[in-house]
């Protein structure tokens, strides 16, 4: 049976900057054609603006607040708010709050550094 605490994660930072602790993936469970991880994003910093080709991710805020960044639209997120984000589509999310953003992300097929594409952010 595969059950991951949070807390005994390690964490690591993905390609567009967000520190992440991967809870269960192909890497670490019997897990197969998707990925839930927690990421956290600091006081007033925000991912790099990037996309997946092939993954889609639903983003889950559990604690905080931030601007939802996808494709030309912005939406202020907090706590509870779901966000759904197809392959292809340019997206980043910032922390506009006053205390740490946190969000699971659940991404199929699982989470690759390969399948991101980042864009340069002014």
């Amino acid at each position: 049976m595969d059950v991951k605490s949070l807390e005994e994660c390690q964490p690591f930072i993905t390609k567009d900057g967000s520190i992440i602790r991967e809870l269960l993936a192909h890497r670490n469970s019997a897990i197969r054609q998707q990925s839930l991880a927690e990421a956290r994003i600091p006081v007033g910093t925000k991912t790099q603006p990037h996309y997946h080709r092939k993954t889609e991710e639903i983003y889950l805020i559990t604690a905080g607040q931030g601007v939802m960044h996808l494709a030309d639209e912005a939406r202020s997120v907090a706590v509870g708010d779901a966000i759904a984000i197809p392959p292809g589509c340019l997206h980043w999310i910032e922390n506009d709050g006053d205390a740490e953003l946190r969000l699971l992300c659940c991404c199929a097929p699982g989470y690759e550094h390969d399948d991101t594409v980042l864009i340069e952010s002014d």
